[in-house]
């Protein structure tokens, strides 16, 4: 089985968004505390870096998650409890993606990471990171950039 080929449709986006050029109002929060600046993104690979390691097209998990389809929507759900990457969701129109979101769950005896990936293309992308490392407590973080036109 074939899934949506995450690797190559970022990586498509990257060098688009390398050629637009165009500026990204980035808030970064942290356990509440929150920051706004206008950049200039220069590399947008290690940027959407995140959203690449949400690739599940590796021979080993051809058969590792369920696909469900309907309404222009297709659900990507792991069926192994020990795959970090747990859900993908892309939504198209008439083949284009119109947004993509990737849940994913790294969890071991010293900490335990939930992530949601949210992607609009020529818009805004969204990293939304919960972790517990344990004898140190909890961190929240959302980065979100939007893109300007």
């Amino acid at each position: 089985m074939k899934y949506f080929d995450i690797s190559g449709y970022f990586k498509t986006e990257t060098a688009r968004l390398k050629n637009a050029n165009r500026p990204v109002s980035k808030t970064i929060t942290h356990n509440g505390v929150t920051e706004t600046q206008k950049v200039s993104i220069e590399n947008w690979e290690q940027e959407l870096d995140s959203f690449t390691g949400g690739d599940i097209n590796k021979p080993a998990w051809k058969n590792s998650y369920t696909t469900a389809t309907g309404d222009g929507i297709t659900l990507y759900k792991a069926i192994e409890p020990n795959l970090k990457v747990r859900e993908i969701i892309v939504k198209k129109d008439a083949d284009k993606v119109k947004w993509i979101v990737i849940y994913t769950k790294t969890e071991n005896i010293l900490y335990k990471n939930i992530e949601k990936l949210s992607y609009y293309p020529d818009s805004l992308y969204r990293i939304e990171k919960s972790q517990h490392v344990r004898l140190m407590g909890n961190n929240n973080y959302t980065i979100t950039g939007v893109i300007e036109k």
